[in-house]
């Protein structure tokens, strides 16, 4: 019987742990974006168990089109272009713009805790077999405890070779994907979204 997975990406952690691995410092942000689609089919190519893709959900900022009309513009374009395969939704929460924007940068808020009861709230629906949870951040912590303790579901973690990985205290589980330089090098997004 195949497992229905689902794959929870961090975009923004993503983006900027392969910006980090693979990049020389100081790289342009337009670099080291991915597929979300097809980084999802390589994390279920991957699993041991036989599985399909059920969905890839991918959370991220929205720039604030009074602020940063091309960036919100770009954002628009690349998340319209990444959900036309059906398999992908992107959720999406305004960016948060300090007084003093732009000398400080506008900053993404509650796009952790959107994931995480998304991935909760999705085993207690059984909504999926397996979760695969694409992110290196902490905060994400508490949902993966709570999905694996609970036996809510079977999830596993992703990040890039080398970047931080998430984990319980003193052992190796969830297991993790790590995916390698050629590999990100297979699924990177190279599509100019600030043209029209």
């Amino acid at each position: 019987m195949l497992n229905r997975v689902i794959v929870f990406i961090d975009y923004q952690n993503v983006h900027g742990w392969a910006l980090r691995q693979f990049f020389p410092p100081n790289a342009h942000p337009a670099q080291g974006h991915v597929d979300p689609l097809r980084l999802a089919q390589l994390l279920v190519r991957r699993r041991k168990h036989p599985s399909q893709l059920e969905g890839v959900r991918i959370y991220r900022g929205r720039p604030a089109p009074a602020h940063q009309p091309g960036a919100a513009a770009a954002n628009d374009r690349q998340t319209s272009d990444w959900e036309r395969s059906g398999l992908v939704t992107v959720v999406r929460r305004p960016l948060r713009y300090p007084f003093d924007w732009p000398i400080s940068r506008a900053q993404e808020k509650g796009i952790d805790v959107a994931l995480a009861v998304d991935v909760v709230a999705m085993a207690m629906r059984k909504e999926y077999d397996a979760a695969i949870v694409v992110s290196s951040d902490t905060d994400l912590m508490p949902a993966i405890e709570t999905v694996y303790n609970g036996r809510l579901g079977h999830i596993e973690l992703a990040t890039w070779a080398g970047a931080k990985r998430l984990r319980f205290p003193n052992t190796q589980l969830p297991w993790c994907h790590f995916i390698s330089e050629a590999e990100f090098h297979s699924i990177e997004d190279l599509t100019d979204y600030t043209k029209a």
